[in-house]
């Protein structure tokens, strides 16, 4: 190794208490320690981590499995390498040259997920299976490094790991540090809409009410409105022949029973995602802590698997509150997807429409379509494949004005129906079609196909067009998202801690009560919990780590990512 290359330290354990600590310095030193107690780890770790350089790295098999706990202990890491994660990056991706190492470990290959899942923007959450031997972790870090090594794109490859990990590490943090939630704001907001907290087993007042109202208006007293079988046969009787109760099918009928029950399954709706039992699971102690799953969607988009962070209603906002001495500076990049499409395809003419205005509004202003609804419809459609209705009216004018963007989608469509894989702009790779899709193209093509096959395979093949269309894009602007955070998380870290004797968000643990965190984050917005002296300190931050996102990425192209930036004391929006 030369002394130019990062040093790392390699954690592992066996049965979860003996752990091994495997180093390497930056001249190539080899060093090796054993720990006996997990306690002693994050005195181990906190020594390291205050004597390291910035290009040192935690290498370990599972950020969910090590980090919390030294989060717990009041210890932080600046940079590690999430071997699961990077594993089933790097088993699928088109960079590499040859993945038939990586593939053949299948303990790993098992913890990355099912690559032959239905075509869908998945979640994969699986951690089953994740090797903890010290020899098995350091064969697996060796396989990944020659894997990267050997790439057609060796330089975009570390900058997704890096940014991947990276990601796993905020996503501890945040839940550590939680999202300032304040209580009594949340009760007031569930008893406006909903109407008085019941006793057990009742209904609010005022979904109790919309209730009755419905049962009214299906001339049924005793009806159910919880099951959806129930309910149709009710809707059925009273003359409504709808085949599900999904809003959208149900708008379509006049009738008094329909207004009263899209209002009941609004409210309940609420209730069952975001009442007073959420209230009491998830945010007890003033912070929200939703469990995030980085790299969850099969395009490197988070998910959640507790606390339905990815679904927090508009309404419930208010609730998100600053403790006091301190403030949110909020953040959201406005059409994110379409600027990374620009971005990618260096089209100039689509990059110009977005410089210093809304996107929308400056394809409007130059005379594409009519309208910012139109022009949003257009956009969408192409990134999401829509071919009828408006969208399908609305594309070919985006093709005229803006050809090299709309060539990189129709161009990934193509290879996905043709059932190739396409990879977003650092080296993510879409998974192969299913089996099933596989066989199925394969009888329509056979010259004795039977009656009906043919139709299948294409409605298959156009599926999954749209899935290789979007995939480039969203996983792109996901990779956009990560450079974002890590670089943002890196700029807090530097700022000071506040004074003793000064105001501390203490509920927020021993890392994060006296500095500025990140506490939110959702595709493309985060949250960062501040104190108040530092508000605008963190938000020149936050600006300039979304530019050096962008320069990372996509170099000098001349292409804005702006800010929706407020300081507030809440996270309502206007």
């Amino acid at each position: 190794m030369s002394t130019s290359s990062p040093a790392w330290t390699i954690i592992a354990g066996h049965d979860h208490d003996r752990i091994v600590l495997i180093g390497t310095a930056s001249d190539g030193t080899e060093l090796s320690r054993r720990v006996t107690r997990r306690d002693e780890l994050a005195d181990v770790v906190r020594v390291i981590e205050a004597g390291a350089d910035a290009a040192h790295r935690w290498v370990w098999n599972d950020t969910a499995r090590w980090y919390p706990a030294l989060l717990s202990a009041g210890v932080d890491v600046a940079r590690c390498h999430d071997l699961r994660l990077c594993h089933a990056i790097l088993r699928s991706s088109a960079l590499v040259a040859d993945a038939t190492e990586l593939r053949a470990a299948n303990a790993w290959t098992a913890a990355a997920g099912d690559d032959h899942a239905e075509e869908a923007l998945f979640t994969l959450d699986d951690r089953a299976g994740v090797p903890d031997d010290p020899a098995e972790v350091i064969a697996e870090f060796a396989r990944q490094q020659a894997a990267v090594h050997a790439s057609s794109d060796p330089d975009r490859l570390r900058l997704l790991l890096a940014a991947e990990s990276a990601g796993a590490l905020i996503a501890a943090e945040l839940h550590a540090a939680g999202l300032p939630w304040d209580a009594a704001v949340h009760d007031r907001l569930l008893t406006d809409v909903l109407g008085t907290r019941p006793s057990a087993g009742g209904l609010p007042s005022l979904v109790q009410a919309r209730a009755d109202e419905v049962r009214r208006a299906l001339g049924d007293p005793h009806a159910s409105l919880d099951s959806q079988p129930k309910l149709l046969r009710s809707l059925h009787r009273a003359g409504v022949p709808a085949r599900s109760t999904s809003r959208w099918e149900l708008a379509e009928f006049d009738h008094p029973v329909i207004a009263p029950l899209l209002a009941y399954k609004k409210l309940t709706r609420l209730l069952s995602a975001n009442g007073w039992a959420w209230l009491s699971e998830w945010a007890p102690d003033g912070r929200f802590r939703p469990v995030y799953v980085p790299g969850g969607v099969v395009t490197g988009r988070w998910a959640s698997s507790g606390g339905g962070a990815l679904q927090l209603p508009r309404q419930l906002r208010p609730a998100v509150r600053a403790d006091p001495g301190w403030v949110l500076v909020v953040a959201d990049v406005a059409q994110l997807e379409p600027r990374v499409l620009a971005a990618m395809s260096r089209d100039l003419a689509l990059a110009g429409a977005a410089r210093g205005v809304d996107l929308y509004e400056g394809i409007v202003a130059g005379g594409v379509v009519p309208t910012r609804q139109e022009a949003k419809i257009a956009v969408l459609g192409a990134m999401y494949g829509a071919t009828t209705g408006d969208s399908g009216r609305l594309v070919p004018a985006l093709r005229r004005a803006y050809p090299r963007a709309m060539a990189l989608v129709d161009d990934a469509a193509r290879v996905g129906e043709d059932g190739g894989i396409v990879s977003t702009w650092l080296g993510r790779s879409s998974p192969p079609p299913s089996a099933g899709w596989q066989a199925l193209q394969a009888r329509a093509s056979d010259a004795e196909a039977v009656s009906g096959d043919d139709t299948a395979a294409r409605r298959a093949a156009r599926d999954r067009g749209r899935f290789t269309r979007n995939f480039v894009v969203q996983g792109t602007a996901a990779e956009w998202a990560l450079a974002w955070l890590a670089d943002l998380r890196t700029r807090l870290a530097a700022l000071p801690a506040i004074e003793e004797g000064e105001q501390a968000a203490t509920a927020s643990g021993p890392l994060f009560s006296r500095r500025a965190h990140l506490a939110f984050f959702l595709h493309d917005e985060i949250i960062v919990h501040a104190p108040a002296a530092q508000a605008e300190a963190v938000a020149h931050a936050v600006q300039a780590s979304a530019e050096r996102a962008a320069m990372l990425l996509f170099g000098g192209f001349p292409l804005d990512f702006p800010l929706d930036l407020r300081i507030a004391e809440d996270a309502a929006k206007e």
